[in-house]
């Protein structure tokens, strides 16, 4: 709070002239923006959708977006929110009869998917940009992370050979052998990856949630390419996508409730960066999270509540359809001592 007053007084004049541009947006831009926000939201939910059907589970598009809307609401609400809304998440799977094991590779490989989907979108926005902004600077991070990506590329081609799959296999092995912890991870992920292959082996079957992943970023960048447009603002194609997949980075920390003022500020300094004035950036910054994340906050919690109700309804039917211990349909006490 005391870094949002700081700003606000020290650029008072470019709050003054971004509050006059977003005073005169265009309503019908606006609108597309936001089916471009709820379309990304879809996408996110098409990925876990797409998950638990390979894991032999068969849900209805309208629920997982419900889930996926509340737990998006869930993240938005306090510091470090992702971790709260991968718990509520993976409650709410469980509670649907989704097994412990396939909840858990849900959640992780949608994440993986997520990061890898934004990595790409990190690169293609370097790419783009080419030497304009602050990319001189970037260039050595992003040559890490395609570093790591060839690392891991070459560690998946070797595993092709028999000779380096028993060579680590035994290091593995030894591991075990002095460390209980290493033994239950190894069965844990041993029954994930068994799982994993008799459901969908190879790798064409992923391109479809790798798909609706980079749909999920891409549709996200578009509403703030058209809350430029909606604010009659010169669009910088050349780094418009560099500098959302790095203020996506910046607000993957969850410092913030929703990253407030992090990512307002980030993408603010970044666009100013690729050449906006200041008072335009800030506008675009602001509108874009009033899209992306303000609208979006009322749908996920009244999802939530109805999410929620569903889970305790259901519960109650069950117990009044279970009855007492006679089958004459009376609740048991919570101690099972009888009726009374």
């Amino acid at each position: 709070m005391a870094a949002a007053v700081l700003f606000a007084v020290s650029r008072r004049r470019e709050l003054v002239a971004a509050y006059h541009l977003m005073a005169r947006v265009r309503l019908p831009e606006v609108a597309l923006a936001m089916g471009c926000e709820a379309l990304s939201v879809v996408c996110l939910a098409a990925v876990q959708r797409w998950l638990l059907r390979a894991g032999g589970t068969s849900w209805s598009m309208r629920r997982m977006t419900a889930i996926a809307t509340a737990a998006n609401a869930v993240a938005g609400a306090l510091p470090g929110g992702a971790a709260f809304a991968a718990a509520w998440t993976f409650r709410q799977l469980c509670r649907r009869g989704v097994e412990q094991l396939l909840a858990g590779a849900v959640l992780v490989v949608s994440g993986v998917l997520a990061a890898l989907s934004l990595f790409v979108l990190l690169v293609v926005g370097a790419l783009a940009a080419g030497s304009a902004g602050p990319d001189a600077v970037l260039r050595p991070a992003v040559g890490v992370l395609v570093l790591a990506l060839t690392t891991g590329l070459v560690v998946f081609g070797l595993s092709r050979f028999a000779g380096f799959r028993r060579a680590v296999g035994r290091a593995w092995a030894g591991a075990a052998e002095r460390s209980r912890r290493i033994r239950q991870a190894e069965e844990a992920l041993a029954r994930l990856a068994e799982q994993a292959h008799t459901v969908q082996p190879g790798f064409r079957p992923w391109l479809r949630p790798f798909a609706y992943a980079v749909l999920n970023w891409g549709c996200d960048a578009a509403c703030l390419a058209i809350c430029l447009w909606a604010l009659r603002i010169g669009i910088p194609w050349h780094g418009l996508l560099l500098a959302y997949a790095l203020t996506q980075i910046t607000g993957s920390l969850h410092l913030t409730p929703g990253n407030l003022g992090v990512v307002e500020a980030s993408l603010s300094a970044l666009l100013v960066a690729y050449g906006l004035q200041a008072d335009q950036a800030i506008a675009a910054a602001l509108l874009s999270r009033l899209i992306s994340y303000w609208a979006l906050q009322p749908v996920g919690w009244a999802s939530w509540t109805g999410v929620t109700l569903t889970t305790v309804g259901s519960r109650s039917r069950r117990n009044t359809k279970d009855g007492g211990a006679d089958g004459s349909g009376v609740p048991r006490p919570p101690d099972g001592s009888g009726t009374g």
